[in-house]
């Protein structure tokens, strides 16, 4: 999801050490928006039962990239673009 980390941010930030949790409009509002998008976002395959799965990541100062995969084939592709 593009620019998921930038939706993110002030749900990340309630979880953080000392902290004190209080939920503001952009809380409200981006939680609402990373709800709507991984729930409409398009699945590529069907998992094969309750068989292992692999998670391949690559960071970089830029950003992060994964796949999920079940049998070599891909499931799902996540890309994080830092801002």
């Amino acid at each position: 999801m593009k620019n998921f980390s930038s939706f993110s941010a002030p749900l990340t930030k309630l979880t953080q050490k000392n902290v004190k949790f209080k939920w503001f409009e952009a809380c409200e509002k981006n939680f609402l928006k990373l709800k709507q998008r991984l729930t409409t976002m398009s699945i590529l395959v069907v998992t094969l039962g309750s068989s292992g799965y692999i998670v391949y990541c690559d960071a970089s100062k830029v950003g992060l990239g994964c796949v999920l995969m079940q049998h070599d084939n891909s499931l799902c592709f996540m890309a994080v673009e830092e801002t």
